[in-house]
């Protein structure tokens, strides 16, 4: 039985319904291609999850520059030994103990580093760090903001974070070195410190 136009109209028009919704992909998912990025790579007010990480593996999380969270690390010796950190937050809150995966913008935890090691994970501004992470020299005391989903705020491909210099030196009135034992032997002498900070 010969095809009639009509028949074969019918045919051409239930094709391009099948067809459409593929072809539409197909173009959307090149041109995401073409700028570098993915399908999945669109801007919201939470950020862009980026391709980049920072030094311990983790995405970058990328917002715009106006309105991001910011971070500033203030660390001062404690009289009773050790140091006392102080993180000063701007758009940015600690989410709750037990928070969710899920991101908010301006929300998670900061993450603290001495020379680039992880030394604590925080939900409040104030830390003290023991003398033994510390010890006579210059240390880097990072603290680098996290979304609750474990991304890293960042801007401009940078992570969102401050960090303080500190330089220590005289003697050391912690464990003697090798023993594992108070230095209660040693007679304490001037201890110097020098904290610079620098974003």
């Amino acid at each position: 039985m010969p095809r009639t136009p009509r028949k074969r109209r019918a045919l051409v028009a239930l094709a391009a319904c099948v067809l459409l919704p593929f072809t539409a992909a197909g173009c959307q998912s090149g041109e995401a291609q073409e700028r570098g990025g993915t399908p999945s790579a669109t801007p919201s007010p939470a950020g862009t999850i980026l391709d980049g990480t920072d030094d311990t593996g983790r995405n970058l999380r990328e917002v715009a520059a106006k309105g991001a969270p910011r971070v500033a690390v203030e660390v001062t010796p404690d009289t009773a030994g050790g140091w006392d950190v102080r993180l000063t937050f701007h758009r940015f809150r600690c989410s709750a103990p037990g928070t969710g995966q899920r991101v908010v913008p301006g929300r998670g935890l900061a993450h603290l580093f001495v020379d680039g090691h992880q030394v604590a994970r925080l939900r409040t501004t104030a830390f003290h760090l023991p003398d033994r992470l510390v010890p006579r020299g210059t240390h880097h005391v990072t603290a680098r903001l996290y979304a609750d989903d474990g991304t890293v705020w960042a801007v401009r491909g940078r992570p969102v974070q401050s960090t303080a210099d500190i330089t220590v030196s005289g003697a050391d009135a912690g464990p003697a070195e090798g023993t594992g034992q108070a230095g209660s032997t040693r007679e304490p002498t001037e201890t110097t410190t020098t904290v610079v900070v620098r974003d």
